[in-house]
């Protein structure tokens, strides 16, 4: 598996690459997207107990599954980057950051929003949304790292390590509720248990999750080859990219 994806460290075929796949991730992130927020929105039944405020977490908890998602796929970049000195997975980690940020925010923001009518406050100092409020300041450390050094193999390596440290914040974000007294409810969507959930309400809350994955994806991609072309303005093949755009 090595051998086949070591040559995608090269920058051009990096960039092509990451063009093909774009499309294919974009359109699925829209399709899902409209199917699953359609349905959870307006065809899911009101729950008995939370009314129609329950149709927040199919906003909500796709943002929180993605916010941790994000954020493993940012360390293991960053640590291919670091074991390997693979520059084009420091450059995926670096695009991954802010979009995990905002994925994070959305979370949070998602979470006080649907934890006012349901627990009477915004926000309360628990595990859950403690750890979740910590990963949103993992982030912005690793953004704040990329953009304070002009060495960019040293902001690399920096940002990195504190990527790296930082995965020990995500068990802690998954198993919070079970590991302590908490206002937030536990998981309604289990692997190897059967969901809490009737399947009218699950299965658009999973496609939900599915097309907030590949919009992240997508979002992915874009900044991907946007740094790629940053890191490599003077090479001939991305002039010769240039020109061919500027003929058009």
């Amino acid at each position: 598996m090595w051998k086949w994806l070591h040559p995608y460290a090269d920058p051009e075929r990096a960039y092509k690459l990451s063009g093909t796949l774009l499309p294919w991730f974009a359109v699925a992130a829209l399709m899902l997207l409209t199917t699953g927020l359609t349905w959870g929105l307006l065809f899911a039944p009101m729950d008995y107990q939370q009314g129609d405020s329950f149709r927040i977490i199919y906003i909500h908890v796709p943002a929180a599954s993605m916010s941790m998602a994000i954020y493993m796929g940012m360390a293991s970049a960053s640590f291919v980057g670091l074991v390997w000195q693979i520059k084009s997975a420091d450059w995926a980690a670096a695009s991954m950051a802010p979009i995990g940020a905002v994925v994070t925010f959305i979370a949070l923001f998602t979470g006080a929003a649907w934890g006012k009518p349901m627990w009477g406050t915004w926000w309360v100092w628990d595990a859950r949304l403690t750890s979740e409020l910590i990963l949103l300041f993992l982030y912005l450390g690793v953004i704040s790292l990329y953009a304070s050094f002009e060495d960019k193999v040293l902001a690399a390596r920096a940002a990195g390590i504190l990527a790296l440290v930082g995965v020990i914040n995500i068990p802690i974000i998954k198993y919070s509720v079970e590991w302590w007294s908490s206002l937030h409810q536990p998981s309604t969507i289990r692997i190897t248990e059967e969901s809490t959930m009737s399947s009218d309400m699950l299965y658009p809350l999973l496609i939900n999750i599915v097309g907030f994955g590949l919009m992240a994806g997508a979002i992915t991609l874009v900044r991907f080859r946007a740094e790629i072309l940053a890191r490599n303005g003077m090479r001939p093949w991305v002039r010769a990219l240039a020109e061919a755009e500027g003929a058009k």
